[in-house]
């Protein structure tokens, strides 16, 4: 049975720009059970809607699953990598190098004290 579309599940066009950098099953161990796609609709279902992991619907791959997959994605880099990655593409489609060659960098200055200095310390008793 096919369940309804959350607001945040993957388009077609997103699972197909995304699934190329989804890490393969280790060799050795057992196939893969989870359909990647569903779990990658449970992660950004739990990170779009700030419920805790054992919150997430029964109609998502068991929340072990999708928990261990985010986990040792995060650990092993590979969603830095695509981050990276699709950041690159999006720059490219829109004319740029796939890398910023240059970054500005931007501070505002705020006060924290109208007396300014050390005047806003208590001073000891003699």
């Amino acid at each position: 049975m096919e369940r309804k579309p959350y607001p945040s599940d993957l388009s077609n066009a997103e699972w197909e720009l995304m699934a190329p950098y989804i890490p393969d099953a280790e060799a050795g161990g057992r196939p893969r059970a989870a359909d990647m796609r569903e779990v990658l609709n449970a992660i950004f279902y739990v990170l779009k809607s700030g419920i805790q992991w054992d919150m997430l619907p029964h109609d998502f791959p068991p929340k072990g699953t999708v928990y261990h997959y985010y986990n040792t994605w995060r650990k092993d880099g590979t969603w830095q990598r695509l981050n990276a990655a699709l950041r690159g593409e999006l720059r490219q489609e829109l004319g740029r190098h796939e890398t910023p060659s240059a970054g500005i960098a931007d501070s505002q200055s705020v006060k924290t004290s109208a007396k300014g200095g050390d005047a806003d310390t208590m001073q000891a008793s003699p």
